[in-house]
């Protein structure tokens, strides 16, 4: 039986105070439950229907944490969705740890992205073309945000990310550093480029003229109408599209 504590917990996960403060976020949905219990997280506690229990039997008996079964109204009630007849899970998060970019490898680095939508959608992109490192600024959206979890579609559970200011990291690295604007060079030309990192801007003000010094090559997506600009999650899925086939081929 869920206790009213436990549901005033998962409740307090919503907000960004307390995640922080428990160093614990939720995932609901039967798929990214299922993705999470099948990732190198640590799930704490799950949440659950009888049919989802009925139905993923052999999954859930290699879970070893705390399990409670509740009804469907409960359960809707604990998370986001309207609708959600399967679980939640509540799970730990991983430390903010720095890491190295392995030679050959392309990553994703955001400048002040603030949309959840925008993030969780980019990390989706990011896990489709096989990039799994990515590397946000502190401005930008948290990655445990419940928005950034769900528009990932479970993606969330195959990349490794940190934030730190991003011009270290790039002195760092020492890669070269491919820089989305409106004035760079043609993608549709561009020359084979060397492994480096694809960084995205704010949805508003792009590239911070800080980071805008370090970018090795500008590049633009061509436009053929009348559109101001593209959404950086659509932007950033043409970037990826075109540097996988030109890295790879």
């Amino acid at each position: 039986m869920l206790s009213k504590n436990t549901v005033k917990f998962i409740k307090s996960l919503h907000q960004k105070k307390f995640r922080n403060e428990e160093n614990q976020f939720f995932v609901e949905g039967e798929k990214s439950v299922l993705e999470v219990l099948n990732s190198d997280f640590l799930v704490k506690l799950l949440v659950v229907t009888k049919p989802f229990q009925d139905l993923h039997f052999e999954t859930l008996q290699k879970y070893k944490g705390e399990l409670i079964e509740v009804t469907q109204n409960l359960l809707e009630s604990l998370g986001q969705y309207q609708s959600n007849d399967s679980a939640i899970a509540v799970v730990e998060m991983k430390p903010n740890s720095w890491f190295d970019l392995p030679k050959g490898e392309l990553a994703i680095a955001l400048d002040e992205v603030r949309d959840p939508g925008n993030l969780g959608t980019i990390i989706r992109i990011a896990d489709w073309y096989g990039i799994s490192h990515l590397v946000f600024s502190p401005q930008t959206a948290e990655f445990y945000n419940p928005k950034v979890i769900q528009a990932s579609m479970g993606s969330f559970t195959r990349v490794k990310f940190f934030y730190e200011d991003l011009s270290t990291v790039f002195d760092r690295w020492k890669v070269p550093v491919y820089g989305a604007f409106l004035e760079g060079e043609n993608l549709h030309t561009f020359e084979k480029p060397i492994p480096g990192v694809i960084l995205m801007g704010n949805e508003s003000k792009g590239i911070s003229p800080e980071l805008e010094k370090k970018v090795t090559q500008k590049v633009t997506i061509p436009g053929f109408g009348q559109a101001e600009s593209l959404n950086v999650a659509i932007a950033t899925a043409i970037l990826c599209d075109n540097f996988k086939r030109m890295i790879t081929s």
